[in-house]
């Protein structure tokens, strides 16, 4: 689809309304005195209709129309949000995301039920005024006087008909606040020859008298200011008006120009302005109101940003990739020469290449907090469905990941925030017997470290059952009966493919599908997963990942006559390989400072010939709490990896994640840290079972 496209323009920024609609409305349900959070929600309501009908996504107008004015009652204040209220106006949103994503195959049946729970939701004894409803003057005895209102003159930018915007429906929604006396300013309307039909030329000068607040009148003007210039002032002890002076309804309006009610006479305040028009050349008459809106806040920021295809970053990611392989292979010409102005150049270039990989990779940084906001509407739903009353809390929502990684996260999230409510969490009467807190709680929290960012699922409910998991292991034959084993080694059994420690098999977990995938996929990001627990207190997983996975910092080892890459971020020390650890072949365990650690001969996995080096390396490596050793020939140093994926041919191969380029031109093989331990750790279980025989 072309980057022009309008309509895919729209989508896209329906899709971050939809975010900030939805965001509102469960934040009501939890402060649903919080005006600022009804306004949120009306404007992104009413910028998604404006929008909607301007691309011609018509039902969408509609409907949200129809959305706005069942929950209009809401914003004036007349009746409460209310958590069934809340959930109704979810599944409206969910319906109008259908209707643009999947406009053919969405059901207006399921739309009009939606509309009946809302209206039967805001239904009371006293209905709201209807829109059509005459607005009459209030009743004051002859002679009275007081404050009468408001002297507004209203001036739209000529293109606010095409970003679909309606002046007259402007002046309807402030004449609701009192009698209005409207006045159209022709001056500007150019000959008919002349005549743009799209544009906008009148403008209005309008007394309303109503002793209303300022922020009621901006309140009406809200969704259309950085399209206008308003000019108000008040009007200060005025004759109470014999009559109404404007009456405007749905079905006929009255235009202004018909009105021929004299003025009263009035006490005109000197003018404020409340805002200034964006200059016209400024003005982008192809982008939606949103987008101008957010590029005005942007301006203000001081923040200049520029939306652009994720496929691009991806090309654009792959040619620096080559850029660094490229630079690799002249530092290491100049290297072996002895030209001081090549191996200058060289020099340069690898610190240009090294900026513009850095940069690249910036650009493709966004806050996880786009992913973290998904899940509040997870947790509320199934919060409803469990009948386990949770707060949901989240912190570190401006760490920055790959874009790449986050959509890979939002499977494995879903699974273990399911889990914590699923499993986790007690229901109400088991909380109050144990002595806690009725509400649940559930933390999703995000840090950087070093080269990596750590991504926390917590809740406080009753921990895991470890017992149970090791008596369930022990009843698939994981593990023998009676085993030497840590708590930690046990809970690892719960990434088991089709294990469960479920009693009841629900729709929602009990099958033994899910964490094992969750495991699967963290790894394939590179990264790993740690359970950590609390008898009675709660559970603790930690996902930890790569910043990218694009390009690593690596550390090239050499075994044999071939070179293989361990990601640095996983590597914790390097040591020597001792005559003692030599002669303990059978056991291959190495003592450092005290603690065993096992480790494996990278030569025999690898199958290497030739002699093996007289002096060989240990690179200690980990994943969580666990340690492993990997005996190599020779430690080359850092290297700047481009990851390359491996063919199809090549996925049983599970003992490597990719491959790179030398600066030689030869290839060399990505080491995966999670296979290379849980091999480690399959032969330690091996040699306790021994031991146990």
């Amino acid at each position: 689809m072309s980057a022009m496209d309008p309509t895919e323009v729209f989508r896209q920024e329906a899709s971050e309304l939809f975010e900030v609609l939805e965001g509102a409305l469960l934040d009501l349900g939890q402060r649903p005195d919080d005006r600022e959070l009804v306004d949120s929600a009306f404007r992104a309501l009413h910028t998604i209709k404006g929008s909607g009908a301007m691309f011609g996504f018509d039902k969408v107008a509609s409907f949200t129309h129809e959305f706005e004015t069942a929950f209009d009652r809401v914003r004036k204040g007349e009746i409460k949000p209310t958590q069934e209220l809340i959930s109704v106006a979810l599944a409206a949103k969910d319906y109008i995301r259908a209707l643009i994503e999947e406009p053919q195959t969405t059901d207006d049946i399921i739309g009009e039920g939606i509309l009946d729970d809302l209206k039967r939701f805001v239904s009371s004894d006293q209905p709201a005024s209807p829109v059509a409803e005459i607005t009459e003057a209030p009743s004051l005895a002859p002679g009275e006087r007081k404050q009468a209102g408001w002297h507004l003159h209203l001036e739209f930018e000529s293109h606010i008909l095409r970003n679909g915007s309606n002046p007259l429906d402007l002046l309807e929604d402030l004449c609701k606040l009192g009698p209005c006396f409207v006045v159209p300013i022709t001056d500007g309307v150019p000959f008919l020859d002349e005549m743009e039909p799209e544009d906008c030329y009148l403008k209005w000068d309008v007394k309303l008298h109503a002793a209303c607040d300022k922020d009621a009148i901006d309140d009406v003007f809200m969704f259309v200011q950085d399209e206008m210039k308003l000019t108000l002032s008040p009007l200060e002890h005025v004759e109470a008006p014999p009559a109404p002076l404007f009456q405007l309804l749905d079905e006929e309006p009255v235009p202004a120009a018909m009105v021929e009610m004299p003025a009263p006479a009035v006490e005109v305040a000197p003018a404020l302005v409340v805002e200034e028009p964006a200059p016209k050349s400024e003005i982008k008459r192809e982008a939606p109101p949103v987008v101008r809106r957010e590029e005005a806040k942007r301006e203000e920021r001081g923040i200049a940003t520029v939306r652009v295809q994720a496929e691009r970053l991806d090309e654009l990611m792959d040619r620096v990739g080559e850029l660094v392989i490229a630079q690799a292979r002249l530092t290491q010409l100049a290297s072996a020469g002895s030209d001081l102005s090549i191996k200058m150049i060289a020099e340069e270039i690898e610190r240009l290449a090294s900026s513009l990989r850095d940069t690249t990779m910036g650009a493709r940084m966004v806050p996880i907090g786009s992913l973290f906001g998904r899940f509040r509407r997870l947790v509320h739903d199934l919060s409803r469905d469990l009948s386990k009353p949770v707060e949901f809390v989240t912190s570190g929502e401006d760490t920055e990941l790959d874009k790449t990684m986050i959509e890979c996260l939002a499977d494995p999230l879903v699974h273990l925030i399911r889990n914590a409510i699923d499993h986790g969490i007690e229901d109400s009467a088991t909380r109050a017997a144990n002595g806690k807190t009725e509400q649940g709680r559930i933390e999703l929290a995000a840090v950087h470290s070093g080269a990596q960012v750590l991504v926390t699922v917590k809740d406080n409910g009753g921990g895991l059952n470890t017992a149970r998991i090791r008596a369930k292991a022990e009843e698939q034959g994981l593990i023998a009966a009676g085993a030497a084993h840590s708590d930690h080694e046990v809970h690892q059994f719960l990434f088991h493919p089709g294990f469960s420690t479920a009693q009841t098999i629900s729709a929602l977990s009990g099958r033994g599908v899910g964490m094992d995938v969750v495991k699967r996929t963290i790894e394939n990001m590179r990264g790993s997963i740690d359970l950590s627990t609390q008898p009675g207190q709660g559970t603790t997983v930690t996902l930890r990942l790569p910043l990218t996975l694009a390009i690593i910092e690596g550390l090239l080892i050499r075994v044999g006559e071939g070179r293989y890459i361990i990601p640095l971020s996983a590597v914790e020390e390097c040591v020597e390989l001792t005559a003692e650890d030599e002669r303990s072949r059978g056991r291959n365990f190495l003592n450092v400072r005290g603690n065993l650690v096992p480790f494996l001969r990278l030569r025999e996995l690898m199958t290497a010939s030739g002699r093996p080096d007289k002096h060989q390396k240990t690179i200690i490596i980990s994943t969580g709490e666990t340690r492993v050793g990997l005996v190599a020939d020779q430690i080359i140093g850092n290297h700047q990896t481009v990851i390359k994926s491996l063919s199809k041919l090549h996925s049983d191969v599970t003992i490597f994640s990719g491959a790179t380029i030398l600066g030689d031109g030869t290839a060399a093989l990505i080491l995966d840290v999670a296979q290379l331990v849980a091999m480690a750790q399959s032969k330690v279980e091996k040699h306790h079972i021994s031991e146990a025989a």
